[in-house]
């Protein structure tokens, strides 16, 4: 699997952005892709996934109410609508995907050592 980022950028605090996330050669249905997020001088943490065949999309906490994870099949695309934005959500941005036959456990997800694919990145900047 390969993926690509995009939709990064310099925005204002309380303004919005959409990173897309495309995944080419993915195989399994029950496959997961993620969004991590990595402050400067601080470890990647987890934001939120889904699984090309739907259920349960968990989301990090500092995040809830804020931004919205989706997935278009058809385009092998996940989406990340980040709205209400601030200042500590600065950070680049990666995508990640695990493919495999049976869906990673919600608890699984959110470890970033599941993930056997990754973007590049695409840095989101919120000014204040």
């Amino acid at each position: 699997v390969q993926l690509q980022a995009s939709g990064g950028g310099l925005v204002q605090a309380g303004g919005s952005l959409r990173l897309s996330c495309v995944a080419s050669g993915r195989t399994f249905s029950s496959g997961v892709v993620a969004w991590f997020r990595q402050a400067p001088g601080k470890e990647r943490v987890f934001v939120a996934s889904t699984s090309w065949g739907g259920g349960s999309t968990p989301y990090a906490d500092f995040v809830k109410g804020r931004f919205t994870i989706s997935r278009d099949n058809a385009k092998n695309t996940v989406y990340l609508q980040m709205n209400s934005l601030k200042p500590e959500d600065t950070a680049i941005y990666y995508c990640a995907a695990v493919d495999r036959s049976s869906r990673p456990i919600v608890s699984m997800q959110r470890l970033a050592a599941t993930y056997d694919h990754w973007g590049q990145g695409t840095l989101v900047t919120v000014s204040s």
